[in-house]
């Protein structure tokens, strides 16, 4: 049986760069910082005091009234998949929803709501607590809430591999439609933990960047005064669909997912493999699924998240796996690191880069670290023609995803 071409037809994002997908790639673009000091009061215990918050809250899109109903993970999310379905022009009552699947995901899940309201019971009871406790902070609450927007039956599915999710979501995605499960997919990934608690674990570990005075200049992949990642907010969803089924409706193409590699390290609960070695065979098994060589790759969005060990093993896989040749760019050093909805975030620009012949620059590469041999986009954005441009998206517990877009 011949495997199905999947495409991409619709994109939406809520992120710290702009409240839809538009507003986003400009800032992208034009270098801008999405990251900002916290000005809550309880920010001033922290060790960390910088975050990359929403350009737009929730409450400027979504009434008061549903939002009660939803942990900020589920909110950003439908945000992004109503942009997202918006985006991919489906008529009404067009689709048939027993073809159309979600995939979700979120690295963490409803944590705001799972301290709040433990906050409540321990002060004012049991009886105090909400009744929309338990669907707002279940990890699959946002894939839940957004196939039930859409009405969404050949299944609903709430992938967590830390910050590898968003990435993930898309490759079952593309698992989902090749076997003919589902001829459209609403995929991505959400995140929504700017929280002390969090931060105070994340900072404990000595992840995070504690420029807080520099906010701005805070998340700095490859540069030799890295510190740690900037912990980022946001949603990215992607519509994916048969190239068939997109034909047959004369949708708009932004590109065609070729390619996908997920493989585990096998190594450390949070460090990867120094070597890269998970990461070479993810990315090698993204490139057979799309029938590819390395030289095809002329573009890569890096995972890099400013961190003194990860962003240079990523370098190293890079060039065990596909060569010296691409352009790469790490986003991250704008929006921050939005955890379980980076990849899907990041896979929104790669495309965008493929549709616009433009890779998006990396901003705050001022004293590149010596172990970056690879030729970066730095500081302002580059013209470059791109058939095709991978994204990678690793997360603690080894998880290692590699995205192939191509021009479709």
């Amino acid at each position: 049986m011949s495997r199905r071409d999947v495409v991409v037809t619709g994109l939406g994002a809520t992120s710290p760069l702009g409240g839809d997908v538009a507003s986003t790639w400009d800032a992208m673009l034009a270098g801008r910082s999405g990251v900002s000091k916290l000005t809550q009061d309880w920010a001033e215990q922290l060790p960390v005091r910088i975050a990359a918050q929403l350009a737009v809250e929730p409450s400027e899109v979504l009434d008061r009234v549903r939002l009660r109903k939803l942990d900020r993970s589920e909110a950003v999310a439908l945000i992004a998949a109503a942009e997202a379905w918006a985006d991919a022009g489906f008529a009404p009552d067009s689709i048939d929803t027993e073809r159309l699947a979600v995939v979700v995901g979120s690295g963490i899940g409803g944590a705001q709501t799972l301290l709040a309201q433990d906050d409540i019971l321990e002060a004012s009871g049991a009886r105090r607590v909400s009744p929309h406790t338990v669907p707002m902070l279940m990890p699959n609450g946002p894939a839940a809430f957004v196939g039930l927007e859409y009405g969404a039956k050949a299944g609903v599915h709430a992938p967590t591999s830390a910050c590898a999710t968003g990435a993930e979501a898309i490759g079952w995605a593309l698992d989902i439609i090749r076997s003919g499960r589902a001829d459209v997919v609403i995929a991505g990934g959400t995140e929504a933990v700017i929280h002390p608690l969090p931060i105070a674990g994340f900072a404990s570990m000595r992840a995070m960047s504690t420029r807080n005075d520099d906010p701005e200049r805070a998340s700095r992949p490859w540069d030799k005064g890295r510190d740690g990642f900037v912990l980022g907010e946001g949603a990215g969803i992607l519509i994916l669909e048969s190239a068939e089924h997109a034909a047959a409706r004369g949708a708009r193409v932004y590109a065609r997912l070729a390619g996908v590699g997920m493989t585990s390290d096998g190594y450390d609960i949070v460090q990867p493999h120094p070597e890269g070695a998970g990461a070479v065979r993810a990315i090698r098994a993204a490139l057979r699924d799309a029938d590819m060589a390395g030289l095809d790759i002329k573009h890569v969005n890096a995972h890099a998240t400013s961190t003194p060990v990860g962003d240079i093993a990523e370098i190293v896989g890079l060039h065990l796996a596909i060569g010296d040749h691409p352009v790469i760019t790490a986003t991250k050093s704008m929006t921050g690191h939005l955890l379980g909805a980076a990849g899907a975030l990041e896979s929104i620009a790669t495309i965008l880069a493929i549709r616009d012949s433009v890779v998006p620059p990396t901003i705050n590469l001022d004293d590149p670290d010596d172990g970056l041999t690879l030729d970066v986009a730095a500081l302002k954005a580059r013209p470059l023609d791109i058939p095709a441009a991978l994204n990678n998206s690793f997360g603690f517990g080894g998880h290692n995803i590699a995205l192939i877009f191509a021009r479709a």
